[in-house]
């Protein structure tokens, strides 16, 4: 049995888990309203915020994209791709600074993770504005009916493009799409057979991705639909894409693999026990109910257990350390800019660039060496560009302290409180090695 933790240090783990961070006076507050007071309001996205308002969506100027297989085009492939790359930046700086600024911030929390598991990359869509398009249908539909969103994303450009469904024609139906349904995104692997993702391939025929629209759009074209009747996972009928979804969402192993996938995201890097997966999928239902499904994870007693510590993610890390030192991506130069994109390039978590449609990797994959030094050099970054004068005003030896509940730590290891009082005599160094502490980045 391994011991849980209390209900402080319980609240302080919801928060960073739900809105990237808490100082020590937010998670005093919380934990005075209590437990279920807490994950009620975190879980809200009623009313007014005033974070979102101040953030708008982008409006991308449309972009001429030109016929990418014409050698005698160059120099307006060269434009086009060196607009989309720029669109993409600031549409990555956009984002982030909606992450920061954001009242309540778990939308954009469960937008991040939606993200990562609807993984589509930039490096093959090349269009900002359709994964702009992308983000805002995981943040409208992140936390209803899972079969709205699920039926929104097989008609997807940006996804479409990504696994070569665009073009997906009868007779040799491209079947990318059709097995990253099943295998990632819906139901999990071992619940379908190849049979099942060929027949899949062929419901998903007829949908064409327009490229040269921006933002590009999808259009059914029926005579490019298979036709027929499709055997799918034992059920035969004249399949369409929102009919095979239907089926796909309402069978019995997609609850449990989606519990389980935003299990290891949320609250543990262990399995979850047949207790709590029974109680989340009961609790997501019937209805698919999204909310009620994060509601149960947040609120599994496993949560609150000692081991139960994760791995800060980066894109995580540098909103919750830009939210704790008040700095916004929309104010910082250019330059400045350019270094906060870098960094979490050099971490291995540029927003809108997975590696792969499984995503990125979770864990200890993200406390190597190299990432490591890639976390000290953007926390002294985001430190240097901080207003630290309350820090300076505070004496030298309680400026740890003063930097731990900035930060929402708990308490320093006794060798990194040795590390951080030898740097105590400048605040910015001090602030970016904190940033860099095992303290802050897994817990």
């Amino acid at each position: 049995m391994v011991d849980a933790v209390d209900e402080r240090t319980a609240v302080a783990r919801l928060l960073r888990r739900t809105c990237f961070t808490a100082s020590a006076d937010e998670i005093d507050d919380a934990a005075r309203i209590g437990w279920d007071a807490v994950l009620a309001g975190v879980l809200s996205t009623a009313g007014d915020d005033a974070g979102v308002r101040a953030t708008p969506v982008p409006e991308l100027p449309a972009l001429n994209r030109p016929d990418m297989g014409d050698e005698q085009d160059e120099d307006a492939r060269r434009a086009y791709t060196r607009g989309a790359r720029e669109q993409m930046d600031d549409v990555r700086l956009w984002w982030l600074d909606r992450m920061v600024a954001a009242d309540r911030p778990w939308r954009e929390r469960r937008t991040l993770l939606w993200h990562g598991h609807w993984a589509t990359s930039f490096a093959k869509v090349r269009s900002a504005s359709a994964l702009l398009a992308q983000n805002e249908t995981e943040r409208r539909l992140g936390g209803g009916d899972f079969r709205a969103l699920a039926r929104a994303m097989v008609r997807d450009p940006a996804l479409l493009i990504w696994l070569d469904a665009g073009r997906n024609r009868p007779g040799a139906p491209n079947e990318n799409l059709a097995r990253e349904l099943m295998e990632l995104f819906v139901l999990g692997v071992g619940n379908y057979a190849e049979t099942d993702v060929r027949e899949a391939a062929e419901a998903l025929t007829g949908w064409r991705v327009m490229r040269r629209e921006d933002p590009p759009r999808v259009r059914y074209a029926p005579r490019l639909h298979a036709g027929g009747t499709q055997r799918i996972l034992g059920h035969t009928e004249a399949f369409s894409d929102r009919s095979l979804v239907d089926l796909l969402v309402s069978r019995p192993e997609s609850g449990r693999y989606l519990a389980t996938r935003l299990w290891g995201w949320l609250v543990s890097p262990s399995e979850p026990a047949d207790a709590s997966l029974r109680r989340v999928t009961e609790a997501y239902g019937a209805g698919r109910d999204l909310t009620a499904l994060f509601r149960a994870l947040l609120s599994d007693p496993a949560l609150g257990q000692a081991d139960s510590v994760l791995v800060r993610q980066p894109v995580e890390y540098v909103v919750g350390a830009m939210r704790a030192l008040r700095l916004r991506p929309s104010t910082l130069d250019g330059k400045a800019a350019k270094a906060l994109l870098a960094g979490l390039q050099a971490l291995g978590q540029l927003p809108f660039q997975p590696p792969s449609v499984g995503g990125w990797p979770s864990g200890g994959a993200w406390l190597t060496t190299s990432a490591a030094r890639a976390r000290l050099a953007l926390g002294l970054r985001l430190a240097r560009e901080a207003d630290l004068s309350d820090l300076e005003r505070t004496p030298r030896k309680e400026r740890p302290e003063a930097v731990a509940r900035t930060l929402g730590v708990e308490r320093w290891t006794a060798r990194t409180k040795v590390a951080l009082d030898d740097a105590a005599g400048n605040p910015a160094e001090l602030t970016g090695l904190a940033l860099a502490a095992p303290e802050y980045v897994v817990g």
